[in-house]
């Protein structure tokens, strides 16, 4: 799923809740300790995104493990850095391998410019000089 696609608001909050496997009211209250934050519809209404199911289903598979909101949030913020880094490691990769293009591309034009002066400079004897 493009990550478009995934943060398209398309769950009303009751739906969002039972998809999550929580409580309205726990939304609600994940809403503002800042766990999740879900898009407003024009009419203010709570609208949540398949991203924001997936972060919910993690928030409940942390905190069913034991761990408090305060560490959750903790968390979600390392994950959070952790795919920025992600994200700026493939871009890396990418403008590698374009520039290790760029040098192959360079170092062959290279080539074939050093053999193309070196065939000029070569002075060609006339058929009958070389009998």
């Amino acid at each position: 799923m493009a990550s478009d696609d995934r943060n398209r608001p398309l769950y009303m909050i009751s739906v969002a809740a039972e998809l999550a496997g929580v409580h309205p009211q726990t939304l609600r209250i994940y809403e503002q300790k800042g766990i999740i934050k879900p898009q407003r519809s024009k009419g203010n209404t709570r609208m949540y995104s398949q991203a924001d199911i997936e972060r919910l289903e993690l928030v409940s598979q942390l905190t069913s493990e034991g761990i408090n909101l305060a560490g959750v949030i903790r968390i979600l913020d390392m994950k959070e850095q952790l795919d920025k880094r992600e994200e700026e490691m493939e871009k890396l990769r990418k403008d590698n391998a374009r520039l290790l293009d760029k040098v192959h591309e360079f170092e062959v034009r290279s080539t074939i410019t050093a053999m193309v002066r070196v065939d000029k400079t070569k002075q060609l004897k006339p058929w009958n000089d070389q009998v």
